[in-house]
């Protein structure tokens, strides 16, 4: 039964011009380990996945299918605390700088729409005062 298998392995294999086709390649578990901890050096140094699946000689998804059943990814290496970039989250003295400098608008807004509002009610009741004076006028 072997035979067959290689015979048609061999035949899958084997070029139309005759040249044979690169074969599939297992790799050992210390392979595996060694081209891993490889991989961990260059994505260190900050390559990308596809030139360190290149240069190991493997593709992509075989790359990440060994990082995978290991069960780490590769993690970025981590900064001092003194390159940390500052989070944007305002210190409590900002926050309540701005929940106050909020408020002062509000109050200001709302006066605001008060007057128009009582504008509009004084504009609103001269006209119909007037409407209502043209209308006795016309009838006498």
């Amino acid at each position: 039964m072997t035979a067959i298998c290689d015979d048609v392995w061999s035949y899958l294999n084997a070029g139309t011009d005759g040249a044979r086709i690169v074969t599939r390649q297992r790799h050992t578990a210390s392979e595996i380990a060694t081209k891993l901890a490889m991989a961990d050096d260059m994505a260190a140094q900050g390559r990308l996945h596809g030139d360190i699946a290149k240069s190991l000689g493997v593709s992509v998804m075989t790359y990440h299918r060994w990082r995978k059943a290991r069960g780490t990814l590769p993690r970025p290496a981590l900064r001092p605390a003194s390159e940390a970039e500052p989070i944007g989250i305002p210190t409590e003295r900002e926050h309540t700088s701005q929940i106050r400098d909020l408020q002062l608008e509000n109050s200001r807004l709302r006066r605001l729409v008060t007057d128009l509002l009582l504008e509009k009610v004084k504009l609103e009741e001269e006209f119909h005062g007037s409407a209502t004076n043209r209308r006795t006028v016309g009838r006498n």
